[in-house]
């Protein structure tokens, strides 16, 4: 399998001719995001990791092209009729040929007076973890490990106790498209040290960067 970062926290997973992607929200620049993908996983709502107007477009130009989402974002594109499928913690789906097991339920708090959105974790092939914006623990072998970096909802030490709990082998970074040079400096810094600490691959991954899985 091979995984590409495509900004922010979108990625595109690919295997045997067979295309994925998650999350290609409005900090997702590339123009082909939705290239070759069958389908398009999205964890939540937030402009970051959805952008409707995108998606939509998206699925008109491809008429192959499904959606597995929360069901806040569902209910939101359920124009889209049967090519947009609700999923939730605890679900397991073939999706694209690959296969996804759903964890997590909600957002992490963002402000102390508004409630957390809808927010799904997916994990694919037991291989990617992909938590969306939560911490979310699945409670099985993670392999690899799409690590939130930053975020208003985060600080870094609930990153490294959130990696260190997981333990994966591999970690890449997404959720660090608010970062100008000198914050994503600081990100390869700590990723980094706690690969030299772990022994793993820790790293973030620029824009258009893949690795073999």
């Amino acid at each position: 399998m091979r995984l590409t970062k495509l900004g922010h926290a979108c990625v595109r997973l690919r295997k045997d001719d067979r295309t994925l992607v998650i999350d290609p929200g409005a900090l997702t620049p590339e123009a082909d995001a939705f290239a070759g993908a069958e389908a398009v996983l999205i964890t939540h709502e937030h402009f970051d990791h959805f952008e409707g107007e995108r998606l939509r477009q998206a699925m008109a130009e491809n008429p192959r092209l499904e959606v597995w989402t929360c069901r806040a974002v569902a209910e939101g594109l359920s124009d889209l009729g049967g090519r947009v499928h609700a999923t939730g913690h605890g679900d397991a789906v073939t999706v694209a040929g690959f296969d996804v097991h759903v964890y997590g339920e909600k957002h992490e708090i963002v402000h102390p007076d508004v409630p957390p959105v809808d927010n799904i974790g997916f994990l694919i092939d037991g291989e990617v973890f992909h938590p969306g914006d939560a911490f979310t623990i699945p409670g099985v072998d993670l392999p690899t490990l799409c690590l939130p970096t930053n975020a208003p909802w985060m600080k870094a030490p609930e990153m490294f106790a959130y990696l260190r709990e997981i333990e994966p082998q591999r970690a890449y970074s997404v959720h660090d498209g608010l970062l100008n040079e000198f914050g994503l400096g600081l990100i390869d810094a700590q990723l980094s040290g706690e690969a030299e600490r772990s022994g793993a691959d820790i790293r973030r991954l620029r824009s258009g960067e893949s690795v073999e899985l």
